[in-house]
């Protein structure tokens, strides 16, 4: 067993998993998950750069993690940047105060090495109840992984949507308005459309879901009152269910979402956009099943995403 840290800073939040890894049989015995919400990205998309108020949230989030891997005696550490730091200009700034506090330097990662390391965590935990090929879909701030494979990746792409970046792109009032649903909802079908140019959704036997939007969701689908990742983790959604859920949250007030009590409140201005991404896609990737003569009933949620193969990977480094 080895005794790791992964840690994912994307565009809303910052999490961590400290966990104990057999790289003899591929097995993850989880000992801490933690989320935290720093909106890194705020602003990001508007100004390409990381604002002073991000970074002072992100680094005191940085400071509670170094301490959590000193107590647990973490053996290796490996700290993952996506999409925000991958588009912002001062992005050095961010590197050099997490190296200060931390001891490692985050990997600015591609979006494709993003969209593997989710594939790997979340096909980590299916069964054979489940036909491949497998497409993953990790619904992040500022983007969106699609993972198309069976035992690996055979194709994936990265789009840039995601919760926070649509949101202040485009959904800006409360409840969103009509022509803000409908542009935001024109810049999603292009990111789609680039997409299915390189990954061929149609083969896609069943459609995973991962990351806080997605996860949301499937609490608002399963009628949950607090949040539980153990009836989340596997929960096999109706598409049509799956849709009504994001529906209600894209419409819904800001007071009427924070007041949901699985609602995580860094989450609660922000998953508007992300319900419709995800309804989006949902439609999109069974349209192309069914015209590629498949069906595509049912959509799978999965609490297991881009930490878990993270972990996988801070062991095998050793």
């Amino acid at each position: 067993m080895t005794r790791v840290a992964a840690i994912d800073c994307g565009t809303n939040s910052i999490r961590l998993l400290i966990a104990d890894v057999d790289t003899a049989s591929g097995t993850l015995t989880d000992l801490s998950r933690t989320m935290t919400v720093v909106r890194l990205g705020q602003g990001v998309d508007r100004t390409g750069e990381f604002a002073a108020e991000a970074l002072e949230r992100t680094f005191a989030a940085t400071d509670e993690i170094a301490a959590k891997c000193r107590e647990a005696g973490v053996e290796a550490i490996r700290f993952v940047a996506t999409s925000a730091t991958r588009d912002a200009r001062n992005r050095d700034v961010f590197l050099e105060g997490v190296r200060e506090r931390l001891g490692v330097t985050p990997e600015v990662i591609s979006g494709d090495e993003e969209a593997r390391l989710s594939f790997r965590g979340a096909t980590s935990v299916l069964d054979a109840s489940h036909d491949a090929p497998y497409l993953v879909v990790d619904l992040g701030g500022g983007s969106t992984e699609v993972v198309l494979g069976s035992d690996t990746p055979s194709a994936a792409h990265s789009m840039d949507v995601g919760c926070v970046r649509m949101t202040e792109r485009h959904l800006v009032s409360d409840p969103p308005e009509s022509d803000e649903i409908a542009a935001a909802t024109a810049d999603i079908h292009d990111a789609i459309d680039k997409a299915f140019e390189g990954v061929p959704i149609g083969q896609t036997r069943t459609l995973v879901g991962l990351a806080g939007s997605i996860t949301t969701i499937t609490a608002h689908a399963l009628g949950l009152h607090e949040y539980s990742r153990e009836r989340i983790n596997g929960a096999v959604i109706p598409i049509d269910a799956a849709i009504k859920a994001c529906d209600e949250l894209l419409h819904a007030s800001h007071d009427s979402r924070a007041a949901l009590g699985f609602m995580h409140p860094g989450r609660v201005d922000v998953i508007g956009a992300g319900a419709l991404v995800w309804r989006t896609l949902m439609g999109r990737v069974r349209t192309a099943v069914q015209e590629n003569g498949g069906e595509l009933p049912h959509v799978v949620t999965s609490e297991h995403d881009i930490l878990d193969g993270i972990a996988f990977s801070a062991a095998e480094r050793l």
